[in-house]
């Protein structure tokens, strides 16, 4: 692709790209601001494990738009870094890192 048209497809690409992985830090940010109060509180435990389920739900989203944007050469390989450094935050969060009671 050359020309504006081009540009045009990299503007789109990487203004949602960017939109979507500022969405999913902030869904991996919550899962790792949440901590239990106490041996009672297991819905915190339960409401991380969720903001990371869902983190890597976006992730997957994220990552496949990357693929398509690099794909259609509209965007450079290195946009999957992102979702790739978000996924391991989530994942981190979702088992080694989780929260315990």
């Amino acid at each position: 692709m050359s020309g504006s048209a081009g540009r045009l497809g990299t503007a789109v690409s990487a203004v949602t790209l960017v939109l979507a992985h500022l969405v999913t830090g902030y869904v991996v940010l919550t899962a790792y601001m949440v901590e239990p109060d106490g041996p009672w509180d297991s819905q915190a435990v339960s409401n991380s494990g969720f903001a990371s389920g869902t983190a890597l739900a976006a992730v997957v989203v994220t990552g496949l738009l990357s693929w398509v944007c690099v794909k259609a050469e509209w965007l450079r390989s290195w946009w999957y870094a992102i979702p790739a450094a978000l996924a391991l935050l989530a994942l981190l969060r979702l088992t080694a890192l989780a929260p315990e009671l």
